[in-house]
Order: C-alpha cells, then sequence, then structure tokens
C-alpha cells in the first residue's frame, strides 16, 4: 500500500506542477464553485467533471486561435502592418477607458428600520448581509429559524455568504445550527460551498456536526472536496471528520477528489490516510479512478497537440 500511496502522490506532485504553470502562462484568475442557493442541483454539485470542461475549454481556445489567425491574415494582406499597429492601439485605449469607469456601491443600509420586518425580507438580508433588517426581525420576536418554502433559513443563506457578523447575531438568538432544509443539507454544507473558513469555524463553535449527511449522504468534507475548498477540507480534517465515509453512491471524499480532478486536496486526503482501496457502488477504487483519470488526462493533452499540429 505504501508503494501505491506513493505513486499516486507523485503523479499528483506532477499534475499540480503542470496546472500551475499553465495557470501562470496564462495569467488568468479564477473563481471556485459560484453557488446559487434557490438552485442548487446536489447531482449536478457531485457529477460536474472539469476534465470536460477542460476539453471544452481547449476547442474553445482552439477556435478563437484559428480565427485570430485568420483576422490577422486579413489585416495583413489587406491594408500591411499599419492596420494591425492601429487595432492594437484602439484595444488599448479601450482598456484604458474600461479602467476609468468607476464602481458602484451598494446604497448604504437605513440607519432606522421602520415598520415590522416581513420574513422574506428578512431572509433576503442574510443575503445581501443587512444587519439591520435581521436585528429589527429578531428584535420583535421573529424566529431565528424562519425558513422558506425549501426549509432555508437565514442561517443557510449567510453561511452561504459568508456574512459572519448575521451568522454571529442569529446564532446568539438560538438559531438551531443543524437545522436541515429540503436537500437536508446544513448551514456547515452552505459553509463548505460558500468557502469561508471563518463561517465554518464559527459553526462548529456553536456545536455544529461536521458529519451530518444531506439527502446523498454526502458530508460537509464530501462538499468541500466538490467545490474546491481546499482550506476547509485540511480543518474538517483536522477537527475528526469522517475521511472515509461513504456517500449514497458509495463514493468518499477521495473518489470525488479523483474524479473531480482536486490534485491538492487528493492529495491531502491521502496524507492523512484516506482509503485507497475502498470500493464504491460500481466497485471502483480511488485507484482505479486514478488509472482512469491518467487516461483522460493523457487524451486530452493528445487533443491538444493535435490541433496544434493542423495549425
Amino acid at each position: 500500500m505504501e508503494k501505491e500511496v506513493k505513486w499516486a502522490t507523485d503523479l499528483i506532485d506532477q499534475k499540480l506542477e503542470l496546472e500551475e504553470k499553465t495557470e501562470k502562462m496564462k495569467g488568468r484568475s479564477r473563481k471556485t464553485g459560484l453557488v446559487n442557493i434557490e438552485n442548487l442541483d446536489l447531482e449536478e454539485e457531485k457529477y460536474n467533471h472539469p476534465l470536460d470542461r477542460g476539453i471544452a475549454r481547449l476547442k474553445a481556445e482552439e477556435r478563437v486561435r484559428k480565427t485570430s489567425l485568420d483576422l490577422r491574415r486579413e489585416i495583413v494582406d489587406v491594408g500591411g502592418i499599419e492596420n494591425l499597429m492601429e487595432l492594437r492601439k484602439q484595444r488599448k485605449e479601450k482598456k484604458k477607458r474600461r479602467s476609468r469607469v468607476s464602481v458602484v456601491e451598494p446604497p448604504p443600509e437605513n440607519e432606522e428600520i421602520m415598520g415590522p420586518v416581513q420574513s422574506e425580507e428578512f431572509l433576503k438580508a442574510a443575503v445581501e448581509g443587512k444587519i439591520k433588517i435581521i436585528e429589527k426581525f429578531l428584535e420583535d420576536d421573529g424566529s431565528a429559524d424562519t425558513h422558506d418554502e425549501f426549509r432555508r433559513t437565514a442561517l443557510h443563506r449567510a453561511s452561504l455568504e459568508g456574512h459572519v457578523n448575521i451568522l454571529q447575531k442569529l446564532l446568539d438568538s438560538k438559531a438551531t445550527v443543524n437545522f436541515r432544509d429540503r436537500l437536508d443539507s446544513t448551514a456547515m454544507h452552505w459553509a463548505c460551498r460558500g468557502g469561508k473558513l471563518e463561517v465554518v469555524k464559527l459553526l462548529q463553535n456553536y456545536g455544529a456536526d461536521i458529519n451530518m449527511k444531506d439527502k446523498l449522504l454526502s458530508t460537509p468534507l464530501h462538499v468541500a472536496t466538490r467545490t474546491g475548498r481546499v482550506d476547509i477540507v485540511e480543518h474538517l480534517i483536522a477537527t475528526g471528520v469522517d475521511i472515509n465515509y461513504k456517500d449514497r453512491e458509495g463514493d468518499t471524499a477521495l473518489h470525488d477528489a479523483v474524479r473531480l480532478n482536486r490534485y491538492k486536496i487528493m492529495k491531502m486526503l491521502i496524507i492523512y490516510g484516506a482509503n485507497m482501496a475502498t470500493k464504491n457502488g460500481e466497485g471502483k477504487t480511488p485507484m482505479d479512478l486514478v488509472q482512469q483519470w491518467q487516461s483522460d488526462t493523457r487524451d486530452a493533452l493528445s487533443t491538444k497537440m493535435s490541433s496544434e499540429i493542423q495549425a
């Protein structure tokens, strides 16, 4: 088993190095997993495969590259290099104009809330970070566990958005920290999607269960792994999460990390003792998926190389 662990971690290191080089060359920033609380699909979250997106991105970039090349040829053929220089000048001017556009700040929250606060307004305030509305609703004896038709409370919403001050107020007002919505997700599940470690720690301080399961029998560790929250995964492991727990499909967090190409999380799980030989519902171990992943990556690189040769 030690030999297999070393092989897997070495392979992951190679992938991490390649990924870091690629990101530096592209010079792009990327956000992970923007989540809409109103229309979350647990199945999509679990099976959203970044390798497929990677191949699609390669194809899209290739189309753009070819189009750009054709455009350059047309410019040179029609008007010479002067036209190309003029085009670059116009692009620079456009960037300057964009940089001068001022960012519109959201309107300040009213100092005083007149009249009673309705439930819908209270829940909306948890998303928008409007603490005064939250305080007014609670001062008027509104329940901190007020929820919508999906049983999503202000605690769920603020956990996703990362509004620590609102979370503190709700928890101090006796909000049920392990309250389940209709997907059986708790605030901890939503905090793992939101990606703010401070929120996870705060919920734990008020007794949040880090091993609770949603309708897919996914724990917060599964969710943090699927959404790529490296710091939260590390924290959950350090605070005693069940690292080898299986969801409804028999997948552990390690199965998810391998399938979704979460290289850093993959390595972390292996180092902290995730079982590489445990089988999911299809009889696949994480080791099996690593081998399949290696093959898929090879295919993706071959596709890229072929397109470059043809160009």
